[in-house]
């Protein structure tokens, strides 16, 4: 129930992974409503353009929706380290009040260092390790409510770093940039195709036929890091904890068994699906860490279409679309979408994929 290792997948190039990406289309701001938004349809005959409204058209009765329910929480931090000035991303929540974060400047800190959070001086974090690559742990105490309530006060949304936001988050981020299905705080990056739906588009599923199942993989600030290595294989995740319930496992599992095909929304509930499924398309329950890294040359076993915004070049998201949907395919789609104009990253629109092998 893990990923191949990406050592035995074929050989790759960073650069096949490129295209040519106008800046202007990245978007800044979301499509309102949220349903409004654009959607490209990779289907076996070719692609076809269509909106996020349209979805329940392209999905059948006995479908199950696969969410992400994890919620994203203000995670930037501003800090000192005496006059030294420290930029925290928290990344993800180990036990006993302790934080794996990505630290711009981390190379000053040294352990047993107490930093000093702007905006909730009730907040102490004592630096616990401090790692290669920005990395360090914290330890911000056992009192998590007392976190809970500085985060609010005084921590930003964490938005990609492509959002051009000069003088920060603006207050209408804090929920153009949630989910509608966010239910379990710790997410540190917003599972963005979920950013589509409304009540509306739900209804309009649900008298489809279509249900809705829901598993939680908190996203991390990993997601923004770029692929440095030529060899994409070389590359590492950061490591993420998700959670899929025994009755989750149990619909999911009971849903193709009748036949019923399984819509993945978003690449992170596509990657928890594949932590945990195994070779005969059974998904398992699973509570822990994932760290697991979709190339091209994975074969996937759990679902069948993914819903997922459009990505950038070179980042592993697109690595892990073209290893869905075919490589060839999602560079003519891509070609498409960016010649039609469509709007691309987290707060952009969104294509429905076809797996390129639809077999288990």
């Amino acid at each position: 129930m893990t990923a191949q290792d990406p050592s035995t997948l074929p050989a790759l190039r960073a650069e096949d992974f490129d295209f040519a990406l106008p800046e202007a289309l990245i978007a800044q701001a979301p499509a309102r409503p949220r349903d409004a938004a654009r959607m490209l349809v990779v289907a076996p005959d070719g692609a076809h353009d269509a909106g996020v409204r349209d979805l329940p058209d392209w999905l059948r009765p006995g479908d199950l929706m696969v969410v992400n329910d994890t919620r994203v929480i203000p995670a930037r931090l501003r800090a000192r380290r005496g006059e030294a000035r420290l930029e925290i991303m928290l990344n993800r929540a180990e036990a006993g009040g302790i934080w794996h974060a990505l630290v711009r400047n981390a190379k000053k800190l040294r352990p047993g260092d107490v930093l000093t959070i702007e905006g909730a001086p009730e907040l102490a974090p004592v630096v616990v390790e401090r790692q290669e690559g920005g990395g360090a742990l914290l330890d911000f105490g056992p009192d998590q409510a007392l976190l809970a309530a500085a985060l609010e006060k005084a921590g930003e949304i964490p938005l990609p770093p492509y959002i051009a936001r000069p003088e920060g988050p603006r207050p209408e981020d804090r929920e153009d940039y949630q989910p509608i299905f966010a239910r379990q705080p710790g997410a540190v990056a917003a599972p963005t195709a979920s950013l589509h739906f409304t009540d509306r588009l739900l209804a309009a599923l649900a008298e489809r036929g279509i249900g809705q199942v829901a598993l939680t993989l908190h996203v991390g600030a990993g997601t923004f890091l770029p692929i440095r290595t030529e060899d994409p294989r070389a590359h590492k995740l950061h490591a993420e904890w998700g959670q899929i319930t025994p009755e989750a496992a149990a619909t999911i599992n009971e849903t193709r068994a009748k036949g019923g095909r399984i819509i993945a929304i978003g690449t992170t509930a596509l990657r928890l699906l594949e932590s945990a499924v195994d070779d005969q398309g059974v998904v398992h329950p699973f509570r822990g860490l994932t760290d697991i890294y979709l190339l091209p040359g994975h074969r996937f076993h759990s679902a069948d279409l993914l819903l997922t915004n459009f990505h950038l070049p070179k980042s592993s998201l697109f690595m892990l679309v073209s290893a869905f949907a075919g490589m060839a395919r999602m560079r003519e789609a891509y070609a498409h979408a960016v010649a039609a104009g469509y709007r691309f990253y987290s707060y952009g629109d969104a294509s429905l994929l076809f797996r390129e092998d639809p077999s288990p």
